[in-house]
């Protein structure tokens, strides 16, 4: 079979898997909604060189990723098919790159079991499902990272160092510098570990570099001449002292332990986490034909993970291009165990059923605390999760067997592994295919409608309003993306260009929150908080509370 027709059937299968019903269930606020909302004002407003929040400055991220979402939203309107549609393609090139690696390293055997073991593993997978910045983001750094690695092991070397500078550019584009952090470190490691530049030349590296900056200069140029060296001054000011707080602080309450994402691989990543395992601490005599590679692979990952534990912000994805390196280093040991190198351990096999059995009983249990809501609710002290709780969600028992026969299918499968291992990492492979589709399917919107429901219903009747909408108490994005926000009409926007390109720290009076609270306002302006802060806001008498709902409770300026 032809390369180009290996790559079609990959390409065709990652879009059956992960184009197919993106619309489904609303995007998810914070990052989802984040980005969706910067996309739709870059549209509305037609400013493609920054992102906007509010249609105010957004220093947080670069914009090639909302570039992205805006070619999307502008094929097939706002929304959140657009909104997810890049990961989605992100998702297909991701899959091909890895049968191309591993077809590069050692052969197709191994970029097929890379694949399978990727888009087999619940987060992996699921995250092409989704509308945030890190699928993009990883996959440039993987590339930059496996261009640098052919360097040494191509005879075409300027041009991997090439293209390794453009994707880290394009990393670094797409989310910002920790790119060049990250890459930086491995390297370092590597060189560390070789006691030098380990056949690497300078000159090579100076190109990496340059490479490297062209995108960052070219985006940052236009920027400034359109809008001035202040601009380029505040937005990099504004942008590296946000990275660093990010890294010194818990930012916005997302803390955690220093072995957070520890245990979000060993869950997010079954079942290829499970497949490292495998290794053994004694190290063998024999050279494998993957020994190279699999250094690489070993110094990335334990870079991303020990950098991101020492972060004080943890955040699931935050952990994600672990991804990359975790599933090459499992594929590895898959291929060992086919081939008859070696023999599946029996702790492997018990992390197998220790682990899916976590993953069955949370779906087992999902349907369960539906159904039995009431009898919990006491027993919690969160109001807000209580008020979440309320929400009217259709469960049945009945939905508790796809979770039983999950478990039965792990557990028949890791027991058929007994007599043919191939066989039994098949029905393994399928087995989570059908299990993270129908949670996504079934299960996501269910959640969704404790989680945030009631407050988009409200937001997305306000569509077409000349209103003003806005959150007290708390962060949120979901009330201008659904609300379909426009330009502020009190001043030209021009006007708030000129005024944001230079402070940047201040909105104009009329959309602060003590103007909409008490100032002489022109149209209606509505608020929603959280029930734990109910009582505050209904001691002012300016307002007036419509509703509460779902733990949401909606005011109106009287």
């Amino acid at each position: 079979m032809k390369d180009s027709i290996k790559y079609l059937l990959i390409a065709l299968a990652g879009a059956l898997l992960f184009v197919p019903l993106l619309g489904h269930v609303h995007l998810f606020d914070w990052d989802e909604v984040n980005f969706a909302e910067c996309t739709r004002e870059m549209i509305i407003s037609k400013d493609y060189l920054r992102a906007q929040i509010d249609f105010m400055p957004f220093w947080e991220k670069p914009p090639f990723f909302i570039w992205m979402q805006v070619l999307a939203m502008k094929c097939f309107g706002v929304g959140e098919f657009a909104a997810r549609l890049p990961n989605a393609i992100v998702g297909v090139i991701t899959l091909c790159t890895l049968f191309y690696a591993g077809k590069k390293v050692r052969d197709e055997k191994m970029g097929l079991l890379w694949v399978i073991l990727y888009v087999t593993s619940w987060l992996p997978h699921f995250y092409f499902k989704s509308g945030i910045i890190d699928p993009t983001f990883n996959l440039f750094i993987f590339l930059s990272w496996l261009q640098i690695y052919l360097i040494l092991h191509d005879t075409k070397r300027l041009r991997h160092a090439a293209l390794a500078g453009i994707f880290l550019g394009l990393a670094v584009l797409t989310k910002g510098p920790v790119a060049i952090l990250v890459v930086s470190l491995s390297a370092l490691v590597f060189v560390i570990s070789k006691k030098g530049l380990g056949g690497y030349k300078v000159g090579e590296l100076l190109l990496i570099i340059l490479c490297a900056a062209l995108p960052i200069a070219l985006w940052l140029g236009a920027a400034v001449l359109n809008y001035g060296a202040v601009f380029g001054k505040w937005f990099i000011g504004e942008f590296l002292a946000y990275q660093v707080r990010l890294f010194t602080t818990e930012d916005s309450d997302h803390g955690g332990p220093f072995f957070y994402h520890f245990v979000v691989l060993l869950i997010g990543c079954f079942p290829a986490v499970i497949l490292l395992f495998q290794y053994r601490i004694k190290r063998s005599s024999v050279i494998s034909a993957t020994a190279a590679f699999n250094s690489w692979m070993w110094i990335l990952f334990g870079v991303v993970l020990i950098l991101f534990s020492i972060v004080k912000t943890k955040i699931v994805h935050y952990s994600s291009l672990c991804y990359f390196p975790l599933t090459w280093l499992a594929a590895v040991q898959l291929y060992k165990l086919l081939d008859g190198e070696t023999t599946i351990r029996k702790g492997v096999k018990v992390l197998l059923i220790g682990i899916g059995s976590i993953w069955a009983l949370l779906l087992i249990a999902l349907p369960i605390v539906g159904i039995n809501k009431d009898k919990l609710i006491p027993h919690i002290e969160d109001p807000f999760a209580v008020g979440n709780l309320q929400a009217h969600v259709p469960w049945s028992y009945a939905e508790c067997t796809f979770g039983v026969a999950y478990l039965v299918i792990i557990i028949g499968a890791v027991v058929l592994m007994q007599r043919n291992i191939g066989r039994g990492l098949m029905v393994l492979a399928v087995a989570q295919i059908a299990a993270i589709q129908f949670t996504i399917y079934h299960f996501t919107p269910k959640i969704e409608a404790y989680s945030q429901r009631a407050a988009i219903d409200f937001y997305a009747s306000q569509q077409g309003k000349n209103v003003y909408i806005r959150p007290l108490g708390y962060k949120s994005y979901a009330h201008l993306f659904y609300s379909r926000k426009l330009q502020q009409n009190e001043l030209p926007y021009a006007i708030l260009n000129e005024r944001d390109s230079v402070s940047g720290t201040e909105r104009p009076p009329h959309v602060n929150e003590a103007w909409l609270l008490n100032g002489n306002i022109t149209k209606p302006v509505y608020f929603v908080c959280k029930v734990q802060d109910k009582i505050k806001y209904m001691a002012m008498p300016q307002l007036e509370m419509l509703y509460e709902k779902n733990g949401f409770v909606f005011f109106k300026r009287k």
